[in-house]
């Protein structure tokens, strides 16, 4: 049975939901963050080398990193489901949003909430201003036009067809998932409306509640 190292609010709800949605039976280990630095406990680099989540173990098998994890089980377990036929224009968009979200968008995302905590931070009255400075340029020169320009790009992709691999749900959305939900919870959301109305209808999946009642609390949007 596979065992899902489950980090609180972390990239591991999605195999949860994907779990859930393929009505695969699994265990959960759960972890908590350190409360003072947000950061995965030790306990987790008896399951990986890198000590982070997440990680499923099936048997002698463990397999990391959110998109690996996601073709594990879809080839091992999903039977054609949730997932467009491989070599097909949906199965080529399956492919790509699947490493597009931890390859292009989660690297700006992760930005976003550094930059952020550098400014909230407690700092000398000398380098404050400093800090402040340098936050503004990279926000303004860099990370705002670059997060703009994806989410652009993300809110006209989805608004094709409602979702991101063809016109049915699948485990490209659950990928997806993450990073829509980040850019809200960062504040970078803006007005766009179609990746407003995937996470409407992604919320409401029962597959999805059914996992955060397994995972346990789920703050990223607070």
């Amino acid at each position: 049975m596979i065992t899902v190292h489950h980090l609180n609010n972390s990239r591991s709800q999605r195999v949860l939901w994907l779990l859930e949605e393929l009505d695969i039976p699994y265990e959960i280990c759960h972890y908590q963050r350190d409360k003072a630095t947000m950061l995965a406990p030790p306990e987790l680099f008896a399951v990986h080398p890198l000590g982070k989540s997440p990680v499923i173990t099936d048997g002698d098998i463990t397999v990391a990193e959110t998109g690996a994890i996601i073709e594990y089980i879809l080839d091992t377990y999903g039977n054609g489901r949730l997932r467009p036929a491989r070599g097909s224009k949906e199965g080529r968009e399956f492919t790509y949003w699947l490493h597009y979200a931890e390859g292009s968008i989660m690297p700006l995302m992760v930005m976003t909430l550094i930059f952020n905590r550098i400014e909230t931070a407690p700092l000398p009255f000398f380098v404050k201003p400093i800090a402040k400075g340098i936050v503004s340029k990279v926000k303004s020169g860099y990370l705002g036009p670059n997060t703009r320009n994806h989410l652009k790009f993300m809110e006209s992709e989805i608004g094709k067809t409602g979702w991101f691999a063809g016109d049915q749900f699948s485990a490209a959305d659950i990928q997806m998932s993450f990073p829509v939900e980040a850019a809200q919870a960062r504040g970078v959301f803006g007005d766009y409306k179609n990746l407003a109305g995937f996470l409407e209808r992604i919320h409401a999946r029962p597959a999805y509640q059914r996992a955060l009642e397994r995972g346990g609390p789920y703050n990223l949007m607070s």
